[in-house]
C-alpha cells in the first residue's frame, strides 16, 4: 500500500502539518471529484493522544525522521504510537509514482540521506522495538530503486537492536535490473513485504505505474532466494473488486509461497482519489479470513482496519509458531 489512506480522526489531529491535496497530488488535480460517503461505526477511530503517543512523536521528531504512519494517513497512528510502535518511512516522504489510492505526496524526491539508516537504528533502539516495519516510498529514479539503502538500513538496525526482528514493506523494484532484489534480501529482514494492494482488473485505475505479475514473482523469488525469509503482501478491499477476485488474489499468493495475507477496506484520502465502492461488513471480512487460512496461509489478518504494519509484532510472533508447528507436523 505503500500505504494505508485516510484518516478516521477529527482535521485537527496531532499528526505532522501536511500540504494541500492539490500540492501533494499535483497528478490528481485535474481528476473529478468523487465523493466521499460517510463511514460506518466500525470504521471510526478516536484521535491520538497521551504521554505514549507524544513519546513517541518527539523521537521521530528528535531524529528527523519520516513515518507512514502520517505521511499515508493511518487511521490506526494514535492507537500504535501511544504503544511506542512506528513504522518507519525511508527515502524521502516524496514519491515517485502516483497510484490513485495513496496519500503519499508524488513528484520529484530529493537525493537520498545518507545518515538515514543510522538514525532509524537510533530510533528504533530509543523505541525498545521488538518488532520494527521499514517502508518506503517508490524511488523509480534511483537506478536501484533504494535497494542498497533498504539494506544499509537493515544492517544498521541489526548492529544497534540484534534482538529486534526486522520486517520491510518494499516497492516493486519495477524498473530495476533484476539482482538488486538479492541486496535485500542479503540483508536478511525476517520478513519482506510487498503490497498487492487490490485485485489484478483494477490495476489501470488503482495502480497503473505497477504490474500485477510483477509484484507476485518478486515475492516468489524471495522465497526462492531464502526460505527462510517469511513473505507477506496485502490488498484493500472495497475499490471496486468482487469476491471471486479477492479469491483468485488468494490462489495466486499462494501458488507465490506467500505465508502472511492482510486484507483491510480501503479509505479515501481526498475527493480526488479513487472512490470508495463500498464499506465491506466484518463479516465479510471473516470470510476471508477463513477462506484464506483453508488455502494455506501461516498467518491472516482480514479486518477493516487492518493494515500492513498493523499489530505487526504480535502477528509476527504468531507467523512464526503457525510455521513451527507446521514443522512439526513433518
Amino acid at each position: 500500500m505503500l500505504h494505508s489512506p485516510n484518516p478516521s480522526w477529527p482535521e485537527d489531529h496531532q499528526l505532522r502539518d501536511l500540504k494541500l491535496p492539490e500540492q501533494r497530488h499535483p497528478e490528481k488535480a485535474h481528476r473529478k471529484d468523487n465523493a466521499q460517503p460517510r463511514k460506518p461505526k466500525w470504521i471510526r477511530v478516536k484521535a491520538p493522544t497521551g504521554d505514549g503517543y507524544n513519546a513517541t512523536r518527539k523521537i521521530m521528531r528528535e531524529n528527523n525522521l519520516t513515518t507512514v504512519c502520517e505521511e499515508a494517513a493511518c487511521p490506526n497512528a494514535g492507537e500504535c504510537w501511544s504503544q511506542g510502535h512506528a513504522t518507519m518511512m525511508i527515502m524521502g516522504e516524496i514519491c515517485t509514482r502516483g497510484c490513485t489510492f495513496c496519500n503519499i505526496a508524488t513528484g520529484k524526491p530529493d537525493t537520498l540521506d545518507v545518515f538515514e539508516p543510522g538514525r532509524v537504528a537510533e530510533a528504533v533502539k530509543k523505541l525498545d522495538l521488538n518488532h520494527v516495519v521499514i517502508t518506503s516510498v517508490d524511488r523509480d529514479d534511483l537506478e536501484d530503486g533504494g535497494a542498497e539503502h533498504f539494506a544499509q538500513t537493515i544492517r544498521a538496525v541489526r548492529h544497534r537492536s540484534p534482538k529486534t526482528t526486522i520486517e520491510i514493506l518494499t516497492p516493486d523494484f519495477l524498473k530495476c535490473k533484476p539482482e538488486v532484489l538479492e541486496v535485500v534480501v542479503e540483508a536478511r529482514p525476517d520478513v519482506f513485504n510487498h503490497n498487492l494492494e487490490t485485485v489484478p482488473g483494477l490495476y489501470p485505475q488503482v495502480r497503473p505505474g505497477a504490474r500485477y505479475f510483477h509484484s507476485l514473482r518478486l515475492l516468489q523469488r524471495v522465497k526462492e532466494m531464502d526460505p527462510s525469509i517469511f513473505t507477506k503482501s496485502g490488498i484493500m478491499v472495497g475499490l471496486g473488486e468482487d469476491k471471486q477476485s479477492v479469491h483468485q488474489v488468494m490462489e495466486d499468493m499462494r501458488a507465490a509461497d506467500i505465508d502472511f495475507l492482510t486484507i483491510g477496506q480501503y479509505l479515501q484520502p481526498t475527493p480526488k482519489h479513487h472512490g470508495v465502492d463500498r464499506f465491506v461488513t466484518p463479516e465479510e471480512f471473516k470470510s476471508y479470513e477463513t477462506a484464506a487460512f483453508g488455502k494455506g496461509f501461516l498467518m491472516v489478518s482480514a479486518t477493516p482496519l487492518t493494515r500492513s504494519s498493523y499489530h505487526a509484532g504480535d502477528d509476527f510472533a504468531k507467523l512464526r509458531d503457525a510455521r513451527e508447528a507446521q514443522l512439526a507436523k513433518g
